[in-house]
């Protein structure tokens, strides 16, 4: 070892030949032997090492620091600052719309090799605009925009700019988007399908807005980490939503707000973000690019360009969002009511809803986004009545910006939502739990398309509760805690903002933005300080010269477990901390005597009446049900075939991506013309109808199929085994269902023709020809009376009279006699004395009249199966239901059913 190297110095004369050898050692000879006599444990070697070793990572450290500075600078100094990592061309800007916003609509261009399929759906993200700049949702490859790209996805971004539109509010926001995606639907006017839209945190629940006063231009909707719930939370975690009651409601919002004349700061947001993890903001962030520093440089930088990206919002901007909904929580139980009087109701939302939340977020917990569910529906069948698809994802350690930031997740759940979006977008109403397996983990592993596959369960409300957590008695404190903020806010309205906006002016307030502590850390740290001159000549001195200090060094390990006692220090603080806010909260605002003075001590949820108990909504859902009992009976061979996909499917314990290839194959295959659209509706109807009334649904599946021929119901099953085959063998249960399927199938064949045992070979008088109706092979000369062997499609409806006719004339059947085509002939004998025989044939073609003059009211019975009926009613091959009830003429050979003559 030697002990004259020095890292910022030239090398030595005498030392150039030693760094010369080959394995790179400064070493004098001998020096290993004398330096082992006085260190022989080696200690001080180490130490030294660790030294070297530490002063070369500060001085990297620092430098690193001063070119965050000097990006932020260089960054805020742009008109436009984004973190996008892709090229994009300005379609829409928002400052020319009636109501001008600081939003525009971005096309992002894809990097050179990747195609684009324009007949794919559309793919847009919105960013969140919470304190940061732009950029977020695709500021890397492995990125949600970045995984759309992949996929082949024309893809849009809806940003913003660093500063609001005079008079901007959160509806000219809401209305900006729409207007944005109605422009992407017009460039895309090759495919039906509607875009598909991220909205990340704070962008989540404006998505949701915007889908309640027009669902009609959003496909489905993707909403990472965005709080719609915010009263909820679990005991113990969430301590931002406590914020809000701890300062008095939101007059500390109107203050911060006057104080920027007009404009919050979104500093201000940041700087509550970081306080909610002290340990990462102040020493474990920082201290992970210390200990790596040669190789996490530039992922650092790249996320300083985001996170130091501050954002202005308007006052009445942020007062409006803090009021209404995380004070409020107002939108979650459908109370907001906008300029113009429409009520911005969740539950008119029509696109399949995804919601991605994780269990290690503690700015957005799954309470928070899934709440709302709990808020606004009674229960799953009340979803359903709404025809809402609702799915949702709780990653297990992630955090906030994790969900949309990572490439981690952007490669494994990202990914499987963009591959399976179709899939949702026809997923039948009701509310789901997906997971994501790995394709290593999974029992079929073959069948999986991709390294993971997305699976979906049914989930109810008790399982919803696990994850939401509410308690009926929070509702009540944080209730009276909107309550206590109205009254401040109005007492600082009085008395104190007439002072605070006359002494603020526009340049005090931009003097007091450039001095915030965050900004100042950039600011001090940069080429602006003189004092940072030598760093890059020291920095450079030493990346040529590094000496890296090995892991298992005794010092760099004590350096590791002081950093991490640290950590844990500063996270006992935290959770001490946010333990003593939430008690104070509980015993403040749970007092009755507080609760008593604002009004809400006694029936304590007035104030969270639930709007799906309205008694509009229950009238709606009525309707709704009677609409779909009528259709029940209602199609052709394509209700019968999705009907039956759904109920086999509904059998299985659980429903993953490879289920929709069946879907897919069922739609290629039953009508290849099809939208996905008008697909998504027949999934759906069917679906319903089979929610409603199960065993009529069932029972009516021969209704459907009638008129098909033998030949075609074959193929109609043929076509379920490839459908149900496309991902591996059937569950036990849904191969019984299947069965019972093919039995209802079978109902609906057309009968077989049999030939009499001992056919006549004489010919019939003309007057029994024309009553008894003849057999096939005799001469008729009026074509009412031709025998076909095969029924007409087209006339499905009129047999459903039949029996009615025929019971009243003679003794029905057993089910198992199979009648031929020329059943009449041949179970009647042409004797004169037995003209009663012929009789109730005599009436048929009357019976046929009226059948096709009550051929609407037909179709609503559900008890009478339809047959296929030809010109000839004689030869019309029945269904079983009219096996049972088809009355036939004795003769006085056959007394009985079992001498009826069989086919041979």
């Amino acid at each position: 070892m030697n002990f004259l190297a020095n890292p910022l110095l030239p090398d030595a004369a005498y030392t150039s030949e030693w760094l010369k050898q080959k394995n790179g050692s400064t070493s004098m000879p001998g020096s290993e032997a004398l330096v082992s006599l006085f260190d022989p444990f080696g200690i001080g070697r180490a130490a030294f090492d660790y030294w070297r070793d530490s002063v070369e990572r500060s001085v990297l450290y620092l430098d690193v620091m001063r070119e965050r500075g000097n990006q932020y600078l260089e960054h805020m100094e742009q008109t436009k600052p984004s973190v996008l990592g892709f090229n994009t061309e300005v379609l829409m800007d928002g400052r020319t719309l009636p109501r001008p916003t600081n939003y525009e609509l971005l096309r992002v261009l894809p990097h050179e090799g990747t195609e684009i399929d324009l007949k794919k759906r559309p793919f847009v993200v919105v960013d969140p605009r919470a304190g940061h700049g732009p950029g977020i949702g695709g500021f890397k490859p492995d990125s949600e925009l970045g995984v759309a790209l992949k996929a082949g996805h024309p893809c849009y971004f809806i940003g913003f700019l660093p500063f609001p539109e005079p008079g901007q509010t959160v509806e000219d926001v809401v209305e900006s988007e729409i207007a944005f995606l109605r422009h992407v639907i017009e460039l895309h006017p090759e495919t039906t399908e509607k875009p598909m839209v991220v909205g990340n945190c704070q962008a989540g629940w404006q998505l949701m807005m915007a889908a309640a006063l027009e669902p009609d231009v959003f496909g489905p909707i993707l909403i990472a980490g965005a709080p719609l719930s915010y009263w909820a939370g679990e005991h113990g975690k969430a301590p931002m939503r406590y914020t809000g009651g701890m300062s008095g409601g939101s007059w500390m919002t109107a203050l911060a707000s006057d104080l920027g004349n007009g404009l919050f700061d979104g500093a201000l947001l940041v700087q509550n973000f970081e306080r909610l993890n002290p340990a990462n903001t102040y020493w474990k962030k920082q201290y992970h690019l210390y200990d790596n520093i040669d190789t996490e440089a530039g992922r650092y930088l790249e996320f300083e360009r985001w996170w130091g990206g501050h954002v202005v919002l308007g006052g009445e901007e942020i007062q409006y969002i803090v009021d209404n909904l995380f004070i409020g929580n107002r939108l979650s139980t459908a109370q907001l009511v906008t300029h113009d009087g429409r009520r911005i109701d969740l539950r008119n939302v029509r696109s399949p809803v995804v919601v991605f939340c994780s269990r290690g977020d503690d700015i957005t917990p799954p309470p928070q986004a899934l709440g709302w569910i709990r808020d606004l529906y009674e229960d799953v069948d009340d979803i359903i009545a709404n025809e809402q698809t609702i799915v949702y994802c709780q990653h297990d350690t992630t955090g906030h910006l994790g969900i949309f930031v990572s490439g981690s997740v952007s490669r494994k759940e990202h990914t499987e939502f963009t591959a399976n979006m179709d899939y949702i977008d026809v997923l039948p109403p009701g509310l789901y739990e997906t997971t994501i397996t790995s394709a290593k983990e999974g029992e079929d592993a073959a069948l999986f398309e991709r390294d993971y596959l997305l699976e979906f369960q049914a989930r109810d409300f008790t399982e919803l509760d696990n994850a939401v957590m509410h308690k009926l008695e929070d509702d009540r404190r944080f209730a009276t805690v909107a309550r206590i903020s109205e009254i401040n806010l109005g007492m600082y309205r009085l008395f104190v903002q007439p002072w605070i906006k006359a002494v603020i002016t526009p340049e005090s307030a931009r003097f007091m933005r450039r001095m915030h502590p965050i900004r100042m850390g950039y600011k001090l740290l940069s080429d602006r300080n003189p004092l940072s001159v030598p760093l890059p000549v020291m920095a450079d001195a030493i990346r040529k010269n590094r000496h890296p200090v090995s892991q298992d060094n005794l010092f760099k390990t004590l350096e590791t477990m002081g950093s991490d006692q640290l950590v844990a220090s500063l996270n006992a603080m935290r959770d001490l901390r946010d333990s003593n806010t939430e008690k104070m909260f509980m015993d403040i605002y749970g007092q009755p005597l507080l609760q008593a003075a604002v009004g809400l001590y006694g029936d304590a949820h007035v104030h969270r009446i639930r709007p799906g108990a309205e008694p509009e909504h229950r009238r709606f859902v009525k309707q709704r049900q009677e609409a779909l009992r009528e259709k029940i009976a209602n199609g052709g061979a394509h209700e019968a075939v999705m009907r039956s996909v759904i109920y086999v499917l509904g059998g299985a314990p659980a429903t993953d991506e490879r289920n929709f290839k069946r879907l897919r194959a069922s739609r290629s295959e039953l009508e290849p013309g099809i939208k996905l659209s008008e697909f998504k509706h027949l999934v759906r109807e069917q679906f319903f109808i089979l929610k409603l009334d199960r065993e009529k649904a069932l029972d009516s599946l021969p209704d459907l199929l009638a008129g098909q021929s033998n030949s075609d119901i074959d193929g109609h099953i043929k076509h379920l085994e490839h459908v149900f085959g496309a991902s591996g063998e059937l569950s036990e249960h849904a191969a019984e269902r299947f069965a019972q399927i093919k039995a209802l199938f079978d109902k609906a064949r057309p009968r077989k023709a049999v030939t009499p045992a001992k056919p006549k070979a004489q010919a019939k008088p003309k007057s029994v020809k024309k009553e008894a109706k003849p057999a096939v092979k005799a001469p008729v000369a009026d074509a009412k009376a031709e025998v076909t062997a095969k029924p007409m499609p087209n006339a499905v409806k009129p047999a459903a009279d039949k029996p009615k006719t025929a019971k009243a004339k003679s003794e029905p059947k057993p089910a198992t006699t199979k009648p031929a085509a020329s059943k009449p002939a041949a179970a009647v004998k042409p004797e004169p004395s037995k003209p009663t025989a012929t009789k109730p044939e005599a009436a048929k073609p009357t019976a046929v009249a009226k059948a096709e003059s009550a051929k609407p009211a037909a179709a609503k019975l559900s008890s009478v199966k339809p047959t296929a009926a030809t010109n000839d009613k004689a030869s019309k091959p029945s269904t079983p239901n009219e096996t049972e009830n088809k009355q036939t003429p004795k003769s006085d050979n056959a007394s009985g059913p079992d001498k009826t003559p069989k086919k041979p």
